[in-house]
């Protein structure tokens, strides 16, 4: 995953998903070549039980498209964080309280960082900025 033209279409479409669903905060962890379990992870943060509820399944119908359904999925009710497991990547929706106390941007530090603005009404998808972690993280 070199730059955000180059994302996956699967991922492009999660993420236009939870931006659809309002969701804040939108940022893909690229952690290939890190020995983590999986690809990515794609994390956003959502302010009520409603809106995470409504994030997942924006996601989910949209990668229902690619024939994509998640292989396990954490967190359903009132939950405040919800997890949708794809096997290549992870969605993970949080409440603001628990993405900041979780803190997976830090602990996953050295991944390759992608933080996606939201899009103006008839806008593409595209990357506020990119960070690429600490020195000799993947490029």
């Amino acid at each position: 995953m070199s730059s955000t033209n180059s994302l996956r279409p699967e991922l492009r479409s999660a993420i236009a998903a939870a931006q659809d669903k309002k969701a804040a905060d939108v940022t893909l962890l690229d952690l290939t070549g890190l020995g983590a379990f999986t690809e990515a992870f794609l994390l956003c943060t959502g302010f009520s039980s409603p809106q995470l509820r409504a994030i997942s399944d924006g996601v989910e119908e949209a990668l229902e498209q690619h024939g994509l359904r998640p292989a396990h999925r954490e967190g359903r009710g009132g939950a405040e964080w919800l997890l949708l497991d794809y096997g290549s990547f992870i969605v993970h929706i949080f409440t603001e309280r628990l993405r900041q106390y979780y803190d997976l941007e830090r602990l996953w530090r050295m991944a390759r960082r992608i933080d996606f603005r939201e899009p103006a009404p008839g806008e593409s998808l595209s990357a506020d900025s990119v960070a690429d972690g600490a020195a000799g993280g993947p490029a």
